[in-house]
This record gives C-alpha cells, structure tokens and sequence, in this order.
C-alpha cells in the first residue's frame, strides 16, 4: 500500500470518530460522558436496605443540558449506582448555587441546612415579592430585624466598654504584659538550663518535656531503697569467724517482758560496740589479702619514691665537654 492510501485511510479513520472517543458515543443525543464526584452524602433509594454513598464517591455519569437559568445552563447528570444497579440523577441549581438531587436518592440531612444566628439569609425575587405585597409578613421581618439589631448593638458596646477598660492607659497595660513576659521568660530560660543539664549529666538524646503537676505525684509513689549491697560484702569480709556483736543487754525470747536498761548500762554498752567496729575497721585496712580482693584503689596505698637521675658517661672526654 502507499503512502498517499494510508494518509487518506487514516484521515477517513480520524474523521469518523469524535475527538473524545468512547465519552462522546451519545453525542448524537447531546449526552457526553464525564467523571462526576459526588457534592455530599445521599441516600441510595434504589437498594434494599439502607446505604449510603459518601461525599467525594466518583461515578462515570452522562452529562446532559437540561435548561436554562436566565443566561446559566442547567446540567443534568445521570449515573448508575454499581451496589443496586439502580439510576441516580442530580442537576445543577443556579438560582441558590447548589445540587439538587432529582431521582433515585435523597440528600443526607447533617443540619447544615439550618439557619444560624449571624448567617445572611439571600431571599429570593418571590420572597422580595411577598414580603412587599403583605403588610404582615413585612411587619414580621421587620420586627426580626429590630430584635438582631439590638443584639449585635449590645454585643458591639460589651466590647467597647471591655476595650477602654483594659485599654484605658495604654502604657501601664503595655507594662504589665512586658512584666509577666519577663517573669515568664526568665522561667523558661531556668527550665531549659536544668533540662540541658540533666541530658547533658544523663547522656540523653531526645527532647524532655515540661515537669508537669501529674509527673510529681506519680514521682512521689516511687520509694527508692537504699544500696546496701557493697556494704554488705565488706561487712561480711572483715567480720571475724568466731564472736560477733555482742547481744543487747535485757532482750529476752519472743514473747517475754524484757527488762528496763539504765543509762550506764546503755552507755557501757554502746562503748563497746564502737570499739569492736573500730577494731574491725582496722583489720580491713591492714589486712593486705582484703585489700587484693576489694574492689577500686586501696586502702593504704603505697608511697613511691622519686628516683634520682643518672648521669651517662661516655667513653671518650673531650676539651669541648668541659667548656
């Protein structure tokens, strides 16, 4: 086949079809085809039980014009739901710049729809109409709209008289918020200091957060114990083998009355502790196979002398040397 034969096949193949393809294959009928995602939740009317089809779900619906709104055309867009198989329409609305939905659902009401106070409510050229031709509706309005004057009228001098009374002497209010950011600042700046302190002491690398009024009391629960072990073992190396402290005076077997100690008696036998833990203290500082087995430097330590210099000589003396 030439080259002129594809040129024209090719043209006659391109003038047959649309520009969009498959979307434009109701064309004809004005329909095209378009990705349509939904503007907020609805509730399918087509499924056996309840379900809904959330706000931003896509669809491949068929764009239709189906009107006018003065100058702004009315969109139809008609698509069908892939649970039931059943057909939803929803149109555009000019008038009040929304959605409508026509068949097939029904808009889910979240209260949105409610009029709130400060909200403007736009009427429409019927309303503007009735409101004109009957004097009661008029006089209705009006009073509504004497009641949220006077609302926001009050509301309006609150604030005024809030504003001259916080307001009234511009310096010394300027004053007392420099005062409590410096009393603020310098707390943070003692706060960062002790927290930079502690990870620094502690070899942390993570943020610390801000001591809080929980942490103290969950602090406070914790009862730390005291470390004991070392002093056990060493209490246990010097102690002798044979003898040991000697038993308190007037403690007698369970369950007895012991007798009342007198001050001399407490005091002769207090000596005598105190010279027996001295004695064993001195052991343990003496006693050089204690010293090899307990851990870090010892007791006693050794003094070292400083040695003297020594002086070289060599073989050969020379004039030079002596110079």
């Amino acid at each position: 086949m030439s080259l002129p034969s594809l040129y024209f096949l090719a043209r006659t193949y391109y003038k047959s079809r649309h520009a969009l393809g498959s979307r434009a294959r109701k064309a004809g009928q004005g329909i095209l085809t378009v990705r349509f995602e939904m503007p907020y939740a609805i509730w399918c009317s087509h499924c056996p039980k309840p379900t809904i089809i959330g706000q931003g779900v896509r669809f491949n619906a068929e764009k239709k014009k189906v009107g006018n709104y003065h100058s702004t055309p009315i969109f139809s867009f008609r698509m069908k739901h892939n649970i039931c198989g059943g057909w939803i329409e929803i149109r555009t609305d000019p008038k009040n710049t929304a959605y409508v939905v026509v068949e097939g659902a029904k808009k889910r009401d979240t209260g949105d729809d409610v009029v709130k106070d400060g909200d403007y409510v736009i009427q429409s050229q019927e309303e503007k109409e009735k409101m004109q031709n009957d004097a009661f509706a008029a006089l209705e309005g009006r009073v509504e709209e004497k009641k949220q004057v006077f609302s926001d009228k009050s509301r309006i001098e609150d604030l005024y008289r809030e504003k001259e009374r916080d307001w009234d002497d511009p310096y010394q209010a300027g004053k007392r918020l420099r005062k409590t950011f410096r009393v603020e600042r310098k707390v943070r700046e003692q706060e960062g200091k002790r927290t930079e302190d502690l990870k620094e002491r502690m070899s942390l690398g993570m943020e610390l957060l801000a001591e809080s009024e929980e942490d103290r009391r969950r602090a406070g629960f914790v009862d730390f114990g005291v470390a004991e072990g070392e002093t056990a073992i060493v209490n246990a190396r010097t102690k002798p083998l044979f003898g040991g402290l000697p038993a308190v005076v007037g403690a007698g077997a369970q369950g007895k009355p012991q007798r009342r100690v007198s001050a001399s008696e407490a005091t002769q036998e207090q000596r005598k502790r105190l010279q027996l833990e001295l004695g064993h203290n001195t052991r343990a500082a003496l006693d050089p196979f204690l010293n090899a087995t307990r851990p870090g430097p010892p007791t006693l330590p050794l003094i070292k002398r400083k040695e003297k210099p020594v002086q070289s000589r060599s073989l050969v003396d020379y004039e030079s040397d002596s110079t």
